[in-house]
């Protein structure tokens, strides 16, 4: 594990439940990389925490929720300053 941590924010068309329960689904089953995520509708964003390589989780969304991926922001966040996600 990485002594990095980031927070990604990305932009995905969100427009039905269906597709909501589809990126859900698909952040769950990327547990073991991510420690938070949280799917904002409304916006039409997901922000994910925790120890990984942004772009190999961005691509992992593309692909299994056969959405198209914009990412936003990414902030590092060191894991020795406390400030854990």
């Amino acid at each position: 594990m990485s002594d990095k941590f980031y927070r990604m924010t990305v932009r995905m068309s969100i427009d039905c439940n269906g597709c909501y329960k589809r990126i859900r689904r698909v952040l769950l089953q990327m547990q073991e990389d991510l420690d938070s995520h949280l799917i904002d509708r409304k916006q039409q964003r997901v922000s994910v925490c925790g120890a990984f390589v942004p772009q190999d989780v961005a691509i992992k969304l593309r692909n299994k929720a056969n959405r198209r991926v914009e990412i936003l922001e990414i902030k590092e966040i060191d894991a020795g300053d406390g400030h854990r996600p």
